[in-house]
C-alpha cells in the first residue's frame, strides 16, 4: 500500500523538490502551505507521516507538533529547521515529533527518515497489542513451569513461622519474594523491613539493626531505634546476608537463637518477636569453608531455601514482563498505551539476561524513551541490547585473562552468570568476524561456522549485526 504523506512548508522552491522526490519513492503526497491549515488537514486526515517546517505563517512547526501529537500521538511528524539550536531541538523532541532534519539537509537521510516514521507508523496501526497486565507494582510476574514451582513453595511456607533464605542471582526478584510470602502470612498486617545489608557501612549495621543508646559512639546524639524494633510483629528481609562482617554475625545469631537483642552501648535486654527472611547471590558454602560466613548462621538462617529462577531458564514469561513494564512506565513518561512489534519480544527472548529481571526492567524503560510513544520496534531493542554488551576479549587481552577478570568481578559481587555472559561475548564475537571475513555473505559464513542458515540470521539479529544479503550459491 501507497503511504501518504502531508508536507506542510511554504517555500515553493522546496515543496517542488520534495513533493518530486517522494513521489518518485511511490508516496502520495498531500501540501499545505501554512500551520494552521495543515494542522486542521491533519486532524481531519489519517497520514503515515507529517513533514513540517519550523518557521511558517499561521502557526510555527513547535507548535503544530505539541497539537498534533496531542490530538493524534501515533501520527509520526518529522520537523525541517534550519535552526538548529539546543532548545529547538529539545523542545521539538519533548513535545512529541518524531524526529529532526537539519537544513539544507540530503534527499537521501529524509527520505530514509520518512521510511522509518512510515514503517512505525504503520507498526503502531497493526495486532500488536499485548493484552492487560493485571498486576500490581510489587507484583512476581510470570505463568511458566519454574514460577510455578516458586509459587508452591512460597504457599508452603507463608503460614509457618520458619526463617525463609531466598537465594538466586542478582536481578532475579528476591525481595519480591520476600513480600509474597509476608503478604500471605498471619503477619500481612504487620510491618515490612527490608535492609540491604551490603548498602550499609560494616561500622554502621550494627546500629542499623539492634539500634544504639545515646553516647554509645561518636556522633550517637539521641537513643537511636532500630530495625528489629521497628519490625515488631512483622516481618525483617535481610537482603545481601553474605556480606554481613564477622562481628555481627554473632549478634544476629543470638537474636535468631534467643529471640531478644540489646542496642549498641546499651545493657537492656529487649524481646523481639520478628520473623527473618533473607537472600543472598553469594556461594555461602564456600564462604563457610574459607571462614568468612558462620556455618552455625548458615543453618539457622536456612531452616527452609527458596531458589528463584534465573530469567534465561524462563523466557517464556518474557511477553508478560514486558506487558507489565510497559504499563508501569508508559505511565510514569507519559506514554498512552505503549506497544512493542511481536518481533521484538522474540528478539529478546533470545537474549541471555546475565542481569534477569532487572536488566529486562531497564531496558524496557530505556526503549520507550527510545521509541518517544511509537511502537517499540526490532531496531530499538537491537540497539539497545548493542550498547549493553559486554565488551568481548580483543586486542591484546587473552581469552584467560578475560575469563578471569568476569570471574574475579563475580567474586566480588559486581556481576553474575559469568557462564553467559562469557559464552555470549565470545559468540558475539565469532559470528562477527564470520560474516565481516564473508563480506556479508550469510550462506558462506554459516558453512565456516558449521551451523544452518537459520541458526547464522538468528544471530545477526540477536546480536545487532548487519546482516547482508544470501546471494544463491
Amino acid at each position: 500500500m501507497k503511504a501518504d504523506v502531508l508536507l506542510i512548508e511554504d517555500d515553493p522552491g522546496i515543496v517542488a523538490a520534495l513533493e518530486s522526490e517522494l513521489l518518485d519513492e511511490g508516496y502520495r503526497v498531500s501540501v499545505e502551505r501554512r500551520g494552521d491549515t495543515g494542522l486542521a488537514r491533519a486532524r481531519e486526515q489519517d497520514f503515515d507521516v507529517v513533514l513540517t517546517d519550523l518557521k511558517m505563517p499561521g502557526l510555527n512547526g513547535l507548535e503544530l507538533v505539541r497539537q498534533l501529537h496531542a490530538a493524534k500521538p501515533r501520527m509520526p511528524i518529522i520537523l525541517m529547521t534550519a535552526y538548529g539550536t539546543t532548545e529547538t531541538a529539545i523542545e521539538a523532541t519533548k513535545l512529541g515529533a518524531f524526529d529532526y532534519v537539519l537544513k539544507p539537509f540530503e534527499v537521501v537521510e529524509l527520505l530514509a527518515l520518512v521510511a522509518k516514521a512510515v514503517a512505525s507508523s504503520r507498526l503502531s496501526s497493526g495486532p500488536l497489542e499485548l493484552g492487560q497486565a493485571t498486576a500490581s507494582r510489587s507484583a512476581i510476574i510470570g505463568q511458566s513451569r519454574a514460577m510455578q514451582t516458586l509459587y508452591k513453595e512460597i504457599g508452603r511456607v507463608a503460614a509457618t513461622a520458619v526463617t525463609v533464605l531466598i537465594r538466586g542471582e542478582t536481578g532475579t526478584g528476591k525481595e519480591l519474594v520476600a513480600r509474597a510470602i509476608r503478604q500471605h502470612s498471619d503477619r500481612a498486617s504487620g510491618p515490612f523491613i527490608a535492609v540491604n545489608c551490603a548498602a550499609v557501612p560494616e561500622t554502621l549495621l550494627e546500629s542499623e539493626l539492634f539500634g544504639h543508646e545515646r553516647g554509645a559512639f561518636t556522633g550517637a546524639e539521641a537513643r537511636r531505634i532500630g530495625r528489629f524494633e521497628q519490625a515488631a510483629g512483622g516481618t525483617m528481609f535481610l537482603d545481601e546476608i553474605g556480606d554481613i562482617p564477622p562481628g555481627t554475625q554473632s549478634k544476629l545469631l543470638r537474636a535468631l537463637q534467643e529471640k531478644c537483642i540489646q542496642r549498641v552501648g546499651g545493657k537492656e535486654t529487649i524481646p523481639v518477636d520478628v520473623r527473618i527472611l533473607a537472600a543472598t547471590n553469594r556461594d555461602l558454602e564456600t564462604a563457610i569453608r574459607e571462614k568468612q560466613f558462620r556455618e552455625d548462621l548458615f543453618y539457622r538462617l536456612s531452616v527452609v531455601t527458596i531458589h528463584v529462577p534465573p530469567l534465561n531458564q524462563r523466557t517464556e514469561d518474557i511477553p508478560d514482563l514486558v506487558r507489565f513494564f510497559l504499563e508501569r512506565y508508559g505511565s510514569e513518561l507519559g506514554v498512552t498505551a505503549p506497544t512493542i512489534q511481536p518481533e521484538a519480544i522474540t528478539l529478546l527472548q533470545g537474549q541471555p539476561w546475565p542481569g534477569n529481571v532487572r536488566q529486562l526492567e531497564n531496558l524496557v524503560r530505556q526503549a520507550l524513551l527510545l521509541a518517544r510513544g511509537y511502537t517499540i520496534s526490532v531496531e530499538h531493542i537491537q540497539e539497545l541490547l548493542t550498547r549493553s554488551q559486554p565488551t568481548p576479549p580483543a586486542g591484546s587481552q587473552t581469552l584467560p585473562a578475560y575469563i578471569g577478570e568476569q570471574l574475579a568481578a563475580a567474586q566480588r559481587g559486581e556481576s553474575a552468570a559469568v557462564h553467559a555472559r562469557v559464552l555470549d561475548a565470545i559468540e558475539r564475537e565469532l559470528f562477527t568476524q564470520a560474516i565481516q571475513l564473508a563480506n556479508g555473505n550469510q550462506a558462506r559464513a554459516a558453512r565456516w561456522l558449521g551451523v544452518t542458515r537459520v541458526t547464522m540470521r538468528e544471530k545477526l539479529i540477536r546480536f545487532g549485526l548487519h546482516a547482508g544479503r544470501e546471494p544463491v550459491e
